[in-house]
């Protein structure tokens, strides 16, 4: 068995890291909400340009307001959709882009600027910087995602791309995903010195990656408002699938490009998701299995009422909240399950 170097000191605070890596999800989690929001209020174009510094200092006089205003007045989605839109109008949507970009950039810090005086102090342990590295630089990444998104929205289209979109959030929830993670690792050895760090094992795996899926097809759900498609439930309108459908060639594309069959999908895959995050919830046991038992039927219970509201932004909103939740207790009930073998 290991044993700690007699005389040896480590300057190591993994219970300190687990905590500020438990604050930075926190923000990331609200960076999904606010998301959401700018998603459902078609917000998200409102701003045309990408300043990663000096985007930070809002709009300060009318004339700044009517440049920013200007900018958008030459994209399709106002010439299309909003034309005639008020400056007071576009001072609402441009609120929910501005905040959510906002958002982004004091992620970015609370993560960047803390990782640096952790690695000059050495508060660091052995074997995660470079683990806390590469999520840093998924963050940078993130950012250009961000606007590669928001550009697809400036010049032909009058929304972004739903491919897009799904890219922006599943790498938002794959950062989340890893932010976890190590925080539990690193509050196993707070606990433990010589803890090593949890393995991914096949159930979890498999429910990891049927829970992106679905939010994968939740993604493609918002960005086409196939929600608006049938606000209906268990049923599509009359029928399990509407029989006139009008189908895409070549034939696998309907399951990316049509709202319809994307809804179809959307509405039966989740139970598929269910089951094997039930699997894995009996597997991780009581606590953190009973969590994402419980979430699991809420998520549920939000998507059918997303539809049979029409969509309406707060139910939408706690939907997609609720998404990032579980996703966080399906990382810790596969955390849990990892641990227990090594």
């Amino acid at each position: 068995m290991l044993q700690p170097t007699p005389g040896y000191v480590s300057t190591a605070r993994p219970a300190t890291l687990a905590r500020w890596l438990w604050c930075v999800a926190a923000l990331i989690v609200t960076m999904v909400v606010v998301g959401g929001i700018t998603r459902l209020t078609e917000s998200g174009l409102s701003i045309t340009q990408w300043k990663p510094i000096s985007g930070i200092i809002p709009p300060l006089n009318d004339a700044q307001w009517q440049a920013e205003f200007a900018g958008y007045q030459r994209i399709p989605e106002y010439q299309q959709l909003n034309r005639g839109m008020t400056l007071a109008g576009f001072k609402a949507i441009f609120f929910w882009e501005y905040i959510h970009r906002v958002l982004g950039r004091v992620i970015g810090l609370a993560f960047a600027l803390p990782l640096l005086w952790f690695v000059v102090k050495r508060r660091v342990p052995r074997g995660y910087g470079w683990r806390l590295t590469g999520i840093l630089a998924l963050g940078g990444l993130q950012g250009a995602i961000g606007w590669w998104m928001v550009s697809s929205g400036l010049s032909v289209r009058t929304d972004v791309s739903h491919i897009r979109l799904a890219v922006h959030l599943m790498t938002a929830l794959v950062i989340l995903a890893a932010i976890v993670w190590t925080a539990l690792d690193l509050n196993d050895l707070a606990h433990n010195p010589l803890a090593r760090p949890a393995r991914l094992r096949p159930i979890a795996i498999i429910a990891l990656l049927l829970l992106a899926a679905q939010i994968t097809f939740g993604a493609f759900t918002a960005g086409l408002d196939a929600g608006y498609a049938f606000a209906s439930w268990p049923l599509m309108g009359d029928a399990f699938f509407p029989p006139e459908v009008p189908m895409l060639t070549p034939a696998w594309i309907n399951a990316v490009d049509n709202p319809i069959v994307v809804q179809f999908i959307h509405r039966w895959l989740a139970f598929v998701a269910a089951g094997a995050l039930f699997i894995l919830a009996l597997r991780a046991g009581r606590g953190t299995g009973t969590a994402v038992v419980l979430l699991v039927v809420l998520q549920v219970s939000l998507g059918i009422a997303t539809l049979l509201t029409g969509v309406q932004i707060g139910v939408a909103v706690a939907h997609q909240a609720n998404a990032a939740l579980l996703l966080i207790a399906t990382v810790a009930a596969a955390h849990v399950i990892g641990a227990r073998r090594r």
